[in-house]
């Protein structure tokens, strides 16, 4: 199944002025249409839905535990309060899909070694990404993730943020131990454009000028850049030829931003409980996401000048108001189309990084992982 799977021709809809449907509700029976068959091309439906991704991915399995046993043995601790957080973090669970995309990816491109690096990497990127989370709540003030209280709202944000350099700390430690320079330097690029994409978004927030280009180059930085390198520290390891490394990083990259613009949807159109934070965070701290980017370029008068003014001010200004803006402009199914236009971009580079490869359970599992990313409710 994984290197067979049919190519879906996608264009962007309503990416100008000029090319809006003319016809009221097409952009919502465009996106519906587009899930519909890629669902059907990547086979049957997975979704997280609170699953545990073993069970998903039986064929990741011993991978998966593995790596889950190195990440609570990686961060052990004789300073009790690390310890303590340490666990907190590992105990509000979280998809796992950083780690999960490397391990398959190795797997798939036929990785045997029996050090296990793959093991030891999958660890490093998830604590990459679990210390930006725990620096973000505290600059966003957040204080729900996974349906916990975030870290810093249990225990300040001090120990937050400190607790947040020792999990990076650690991870540089962890990626020395691998000893391959192209992993060190993969790594350490990645940890720098990411701490970039922060300073930009803190850059946009409350700017309600902020452009679709500005916010995707946010998510390129902030969020796809460790998908990318996950996915190229895979290919590496595998020592895959060089078309195949930039195959595995742009699937990676283009996973990333798939991700990351759902994320932004169930901002606005997800429940609190299923996605296991507060609806509307975006929106409350003046970040113009591609919902609102899309109504301040495709709205009424009225309807911008309310998204300006939300932007502006953040908070609660407004909440229901705004979402009444963002559907009246189609601005959820313009979010949705761009996800799907970078999930089929990850399915194609999927296809040529395992080209004359042997169709297996863990190219079939990155065959389903784009779909895992635009298809869920959380």
């Amino acid at each position: 199944m994984g290197g067979s799977a049919q190519t879906l021709t996608l264009t962007r809809p309503c990416c100008g002025e000029g090319s809006r449907p003319a016809v009221p509700g097409a952009e919502t029976i465009i996106a519906v249409l587009l899930l519909a068959n890629l669902a059907r091309r990547i086979g049957r439906y997975v979704t997280f839905q609170r699953m545990n991704p073993t069970d998903l991915f039986p064929a990741l399995a011993p991978d998966l535990e593995a790596t889950d046993r190195m990440i609570r043995r990686s961060l052990a601790s004789e300073v009790v309060l690390v310890g303590t957080i340490s666990d907190y973090i590992i105990g509000s669970g979280g998809k796992r899909i950083r780690p999960l995309m490397l391990l398959a990816v190795s797997r798939a491109l036929g990785y045997t070694n029996p050090a296990q690096h793959h093991h030891r990497l999958a660890a490093v990127v998830e604590f990459i990404h679990t210390a930006t989370l725990l620096h973000d709540d505290v600059v966003d003030e957040s204080d729900l993730r996974r349906g916990r209280k975030t870290a810093n709202s249990a225990f300040g944000n001090p120990a937050a943020v400190l607790v947040g350099d020792f999990v990076y700390s650690r991870a540089f430690q962890m990626m020395v131990e691998v000893n391959d320079m192209r992993v060190m330097q993969v790594l350490a690029d990645a940890t720098n454009v990411i701490a970039e994409g922060e300073v930009l978004q803190l850059m946009n927030c409350h700017d309600p000028d902020t452009d679709e280009a500005r916010y995707l180059q946010v998510i390129r930085f902030k969020t796809a850049k460790l998908f990318e390198a996950a996915a190229r520290l895979s290919a590496i390891l595998c020592h895959a030829p060089a078309k195949a490394e930039e195959a595995a990083a742009a699937f990676g990259r283009h996973l990333g931003t798939a991700f990351q613009l759902v994320d932004d949807v169930l901002d606005y159109s997800g429940d609190t409980a299923e996605i296991g934070k507060n609806v509307g965070d975006d929106l409350r701290e003046g970040k113009p996401t591609l919902p609102l980017i899309h109504v301040m370029s495709h709205g009424s008068g009225t309807d911008r000048q309310l998204i300006r003014t939300a932007i502006e001010q953040g908070g609660d200004v407004a909440f229901e108001d705004v979402v009444a803006a963002i559907r009246r402009t189609g601005s959820l199914e313009y979010a949705r189309a761009m996800a799907l236009t970078e999930a089929d971009l990850a399915l194609q580079a999927v296809k040529t990084m395992l080209a004359g490869s042997q169709a297996n359970a863990f190219s079939d599992v990155l065959m389903k992982l784009p779909a895992l990313a635009v298809e869920r409710a959380h």
